[in-house]
Order: C-alpha cells, then structure tokens, then sequence
C-alpha cells in the first residue's frame, strides 16, 4: 500500500519544501520590485510652448506676449518617450490663481497634445502654466502674459 520512503528522500524532499518556502517571499519581492519600476517611468516632456494655435499637430505663433485680440491661446506639449498610459495636467493660472484644470491622456510611444483657453477682455495680465502628473508633481512651468 504506502512505501516507505528512505531517509535520504525525506532530507530531500524536506528540503526542497524548505526551498520553496524560503525562495518564495525573496521572488515576490523580485517581482513586486520589477513591477514597481515600470510605475516610475515617467513620459519626458521633450517640448512645452504656449502658441495661438496649434494646426496639423504643430503649434502656431509661439510667443510669451499675446493680444487679448488673438481670441484663444493654446498650450502645446509633446513627451517622448511614454512607456504606458498616463494622465498629465494643463493647469492655467492667471495671477497666481488657478482658472483652468485641463486633463490630458498620453498614449504609448509617444504623444503630443494641447489645452486651450479663450481670452476675454478681463484675462489681461501675467499668467503661468503648470504642467503637472497625476501625483501633482510640476513637470514644466510656462509664463506668458495676455495685453491690449
């Protein structure tokens, strides 16, 4: 019915229990770490302007001084490389207020997008953008200024 096993073949197999045992918070560790890496690659933002406009992907009339005049300004950002899906802000301040949250979504390679707001005559004065991760961190900080 049951065999006997030897002594030998239960040091053996003891220790082999022992191995896994002991093995296998060191290789959840491994792989917790492994896994944690990927969560610290951040998109690069290789390039941040404020424009008028931006037409076929490109930006327009890139400046720090804009007329209230020109009706709208945008925010252009490019990241390269985006290792996975991630969330960035736009976020526009005029005096040192916050006026505008814009969230973005970048997609892997890489990806360019932009935020725009319409100026009216009240919105005359030194702005700021902030660009910014989902954990708040500021990536970039653009200035710019809205007159007659």
């Amino acid at each position: 019915m049951f065999e006997r096993k030897s002594h030998d073949q239960e040091k053996a197999m003891i220790h082999r229990i022992l191995f896994v045992l002991l093995s296998a918070p060191i290789l959840l560790l491994w792989f917790d770490m492994d896994s944690a890496k990927g969560q610290d690659e951040l998109p690069t933002l290789v390039h941040a302007v404020v424009c008028e406009d931006v037409t076929d992907r490109s930006p327009q009339r890139q400046g720090v001084v804009f007329s209230v005049s020109a009706g709208k300004v945008a925010c252009y950002t490019a990241f390269d490389p985006v290792p996975r899906r991630t969330v960035i802000y736009h976020n526009w301040y005029r005096q040192d207020e916050l006026n505008t949250t814009i969230r973005l979504v970048l997609q892997p390679p890489r990806w360019a997008s932009y935020s725009s707001i319409q100026l009216r005559e009240i919105d005359r004065g030194p702005w700021r953008i902030e660009i910014a991760d989902q954990e708040g961190r500021v990536l970039h900080v653009l200035r710019f200024s809205i007159t007659d």
